[in-house]
């Protein structure tokens, strides 16, 4: 009896030790480092309004629900930009901005923000893809101030020939 006394006494410290060691783990060893956010700037190029765009870049208003943008379907590079004609219109409460991915997800390029009423005629290449190339225009929507997302949209188009 003294036997199976202290069996089961060592048996209840072990599974005692083992679930301290589990708790320790799951706290102490999960801490995941959190890179600070960044904001996005403003972009420096945006100006108030709604643009005339020339009709061959395929300028149309896209509505995702939570926002609506305005931007060109039509991607041609010319010198280190392409004219996307991005626009927040005065009726969104979101703040846009514009990414340009190759098909394999390299970022070519980006705009800063815009606040509705505004609208930003071209982003700056990184790289500039080929002719023929498909790329993607994801349209990112922010709160304004604090910076939550407010939805995101993503085209796909190629760079015309």
């Amino acid at each position: 009896m003294k036997a199976t006394n202290k069996v089961l006494t060592l048996t209840a410290v072990l599974c005692a030790l083992a679930v301290v060691m589990m708790l320790l783990s799951l706290t102490l060893g999960h801490r995941q480092v959190r890179q600070p956010f960044t904001p996005p700037p403003f972009d420096p190029e945006a100006r108030a309004g709604t643009p005339a765009v020339p009709e061959t870049l395929g300028w149309t208003a896209l509505d995702a629900q939570v926002f609506r943008v305005s931007v060109c379907g039509v991607i041609v590079p010319m010198e280190g930009r392409a004219d996307v004609w991005l626009t927040n219109p005065p009726e969104n409460r979101v703040w846009l901005k514009l990414r340009l991915f190759d098909q394999a997800g390299n970022m070519l390029g980006e705009t800063g923000l815009i606040r509705p009423g505004e609208y930003v005629q071209s982003v700056t290449l990184r790289t500039v893809p080929a002719e023929g190339t498909g790329v993607v225009l994801k349209i990112m929507a922010y709160e304004p101030e604090t910076y939550h997302s407010a939805g995101a949209v993503s085209l796909n188009t190629v760079i015309p020939e």
